[in-house]
Order: C-alpha cells, then sequence, then structure tokens
C-alpha cells in the first residue's frame, strides 16, 4: 500500500500564485487514520515569496482579519525562506506517496506552481493527488461533526491536516473503499 500525505497550506491570496505563509504535511493511513510520527511543518518567511513575485490578495487579508487569535499568530514567528520550506517538503515526500489536499485547485496547485517558480521539481507525481473535498461529498456530516468538535487551531496548516485525516478516514470507512 503507498503512503498517504496530507497536505495544508495557509497563503496570502487565493489564486496559484499565492504567498505561501506556512506549509504543513502529514504522513496517515487512509483506512485507519493512524498517522506515523513523522509530520512537516513550517512558517515561511513571507518576503522571499514576495520578492520571488508571490501575490497578495486584499480580500485574503480582510478574510485572515476575522480569524481566531491563535490562527493569525502565524504571522508574529519568522519564517524560513520560500526555496527551502519547498526543498525540506521535497525531502518529505516520496515520489509515490498519494498526496491529499483540501481542494486540488488549491493548496497542491498552489505549491506546484511555487515549485515551477522556483525551479524545484515536484515532489510528487500528479496522478497520485487526491482531493480532501470530493471524498467529503460522499459524507458531508462527518466532516461537520469533526470541525465542530475540533479543539486546536483551525487554520493552522498542521493542525488542519490532522483534522482533515480524521474525517477523511471516518468517510473513507463509511464508503467502504478498498
Amino acid at each position: 500500500m503507498k503512503n498517504n500525505i496530507m497536505i495544508d497550506i495557509e497563503t496570502l491570496a487565493d489564486t496559484n500564485n499565492a504567498v505561501i505563509v506556512s506549509i504543513g504535511a502529514v504522513r496517515f493511513d487512509i483506512e485507519t487514520g493512524k498517522t506515523f510520527g513523522d509530520d512537516f511543518y513550517k512558517i515561511v518567511n513571507i518576503d522571499s515569496c514576495l520578492k520571488n513575485g508571490f501575490e497578495v490578495t486584499g480580500g485574503t487579508i480582510r478574510w485572515w482579519m476575522d480569524k481566531s487569535d491563535g490562527a493569525r499568530s502565524i504571522f508574529k514567528k519568522d519564517g524560513i525562506h520560500i526555496a527551502l520550506a519547498l526543498h525540506q517538503l521535497g525531502e518529505f515526500i516520496k515520489k509515490d506517496d498519494i498526496v491529499w489536499s483540501n481542494g486540488l485547485r488549491f493548496d497542491v496547485a498552489i505549491l506546484e506552481n511555487a515549485y515551477r517558480k522556483l525551479e524545484l521539481p515536484v515532489p510528487w507525481q500528479h496522478r497520485n493527488e487526491r482531493d480532501v473535498r470530493t471524498l467529503v461529498s460522499f459524507n458531508p456530516k462527518i466532516k461537520s461533526d469533526v470541525v465542530n468538535t475540533w479543539n486546536k487551531v483551525l487554520h493552522n496548516a498542521i493542525d488542519d491536516c490532522y483534522m482533515q485525516i480524521k474525517y477523511c478516514t471516518q468517510i473513507h470507512k463509511t464508503i467502504n473503499i478498498s
């Protein structure tokens, strides 16, 4: 069985060329929800993104202003250069890993664009991309129940990975995929 990786990012735009603020990734088993203790979390230096031509949108800044203090605390921390964060994520992901994200047109698309923009190799194969939103559409109540009882910070990339793993695994079990 292939390894599954849940990826979540936080950004300052909703475009493929968005400034990336943080990257989270967790290795897990889709059938059991078991995580394997090796997770990945990096806060990215915003200036390094801006200097490389990444975008910020006013709507996303306004969106962040409505989030919790815990979620916004990310902006108080120094991050690493975007190229280093992408390189380290590339070392975390194995080429044959199944890569899950909450919308294939957001997390993995933005990351793929960043890899290409910085002339770095994309560390996953496109055929191994999986969409959390499609899985959720089979049983949205499970996601709602998990989100409503989640006791960690929403819109924190690593916490969101663990939350998405929890509801994806539960939904996976209800549709009996083998």
